[in-house]
């Protein structure tokens, strides 16, 4: 009975988050978060109004994330320009655990800090880290992946929409 039970409550809570979830073509929140690293200075995905944007929501005590930042990092330096940008989102730690990140993977792209994880969780709908949402140009969900980036991922999916194939 007692195994009925939990199993129940996990597919409940699996079911329930999946209901909460951003859906292709819905408006990605863009609330206000701090820079990292830069006191007083604050940032939002709206900076980047008119361009694609990867936004990915990461956290430097994740294992997946740290082996997914050196990927990001070459994808946006073969990629960036007028039409596309990467947005980090350091989430649920102290900035100061996210600048050493930053340091240790030489990432060049704008980051965000949501200490609390308020932002990831209640505007994003995230379920954990890492995870990445691709916002088009006119702000709206057009791809999203829970989980760890990888090459094709990026080379497969992200590179045709922002490339406009």
């Amino acid at each position: 009975m007692g195994v009925i039970a939990v199993v129940g409550l996990l597919v409940f809570g699996l079911v329930s988050k999946g209901e909460a979830r951003l859906s292709v073509g819905d408006e990605v929140p863009t609330d206000s978060l701090p820079v990292l690293g830069q006191e007083g200075q604050t940032g939002s995905l709206a900076d980047h109004q008119g361009k694609w944007v990867l936004v990915n929501v990461w956290a430097s005590w994740c294992g997946p994330c740290r082996e997914e930042a050196p990927e990001i990092e070459r994808f946006y330096r073969r990629h960036r320009g007028d039409d596309f940008e990467v947005l980090g989102i350091d989430t649920q730690e102290t900035g100061e655990g996210g600048l050493g990140f930053v340091d240790e993977y030489d990432l060049t792209y704008p980051q965000l800090h949501d200490g609390d994880g308020k932002y990831a969780k209640e505007g994003l709908k995230t379920t954990g880290v890492p995870e990445s949402f691709l916002v088009n140009p006119d702000g709206e969900l057009a791809l999203q992946l829970p989980g760890q980036v990888t090459e094709s991922f990026l080379n497969q999916q992200v590179a045709p929409m922002i490339e406009g194939a």
